[in-house]
């Protein structure tokens, strides 16, 4: 029986740990900070990203990985027979997938893409659990029928506290944008079936923190919560009082704390964070 391998994209939010625990290889998107461009996971950190945009004098810009570095890691992970399982962020925030899709056809390896419907740590869950069936053995059907079950049970909110960077990546209107950062408006977003979805619009932190508090509410009704993902751009009071709950309400599930990777930087911009959490009913 041929071993499956598993590929996914710099969005998935992973440590270092678990990429080289787990056997995971991670193809980089890339991004231009005012013409310099940096490759994701390798030449630029989460981390180190964030002080660089809020410096920059416009806004970066991403980019999809080149068909050829995906084509370039499938063909050297199939160069024993072994067939490849690529688990991409989702396509309405990315071109990443088709990317991924074109490589597949032009690989000389067996090859699987998968869009995850999901990014960051969500995308890390469904990667994560195909990595560890994997390296158990599993065949290609019975992860996928995993990784089925875990975006079933995975749910990812996403808060925006300022639409400046929407504004700048035309994604929305000047005009409107300064409105509502006048108001003060603040958003609160799911990502449900592939889309992101707004499904909260409130003035000011109160209105997050009866966002969140409503999330959390509904997480204490849901069974079996495995693992939790907190994943941000800069750090707020809300940020901080969310995740001293989660500890507080959830202490037997993991949880992950961490900057997102610089494409949900980009998009979202400062003081935004996401809770992703991964149930695991029988």
């Amino acid at each position: 029986m041929a071993k499956v391998k598993i590929v996914t994209d710099s969005s998935a939010q992973l440590t270092d740990e678990e990429l080289e625990q787990y056997d995971i290889t991670m193809v980089p998107l890339t991004v231009m900070i005012d013409n310099t461009v940096y490759v994701d996971h390798d030449t630029i950190t989460n981390e180190t990203f964030v002080p660089k945009m809020l410096a920059a004098h416009d806004l970066p810009k991403t980019s999809q990985p080149p068909v050829g570095k995906f084509v370039e890691a499938f063909d050297q992970l199939g160069e024993d027979g072994s067939e490849i399982l690529c688990l991409n962020m989702l396509e309405a925030i990315s071109g990443t997938v088709h990317a991924a899709e074109q490589a597949a056809t032009i690989s000389k390896s067996n090859v699987t893409v998968v869009d995850s419907q999901s990014t960051d740590r969500g995308l890390g869950f469904q990667v994560l659990e195909a990595a560890k069936l994997a390296q158990q053995g599993a065949d290609l059907q019975t992860i996928l029928k995993r990784v089925d079950k875990v975006r079933s049970n995975t749910k990812l909110y996403l808060c925006v506290m300022t639409l400046d960077n929407i504004v700048k990546g035309g994604r929305l209107p000047a005009f409107a944008g300064a409105i509502t950062n006048f108001l003060n408006i603040k958003l609160g977003l799911q990502v449900t079936d592939g889309k992101l979805k707004i499904i909260s619009k409130g003035r000011g932190d109160k209105s997050l923190r009866k966002f969140f508090n409503g999330i959390i509410d509904e997480m204490k009704q849901t069974p079996s919560i495995k693992s939790i993902g907190i994943s941000y751009v800069t750090e707020t009071e809300i940020l901080k009082e969310t995740v001293q709950k989660l500890k507080d309400d959830f202490p037997n599930a993991s949880l992950l704390e961490r900057v997102t990777s610089p494409t949900i930087s980009t998009h979202t911009g400062k003081g935004a964070f996401a809770l992703i959490y991964f149930s695991d009913p029988d």
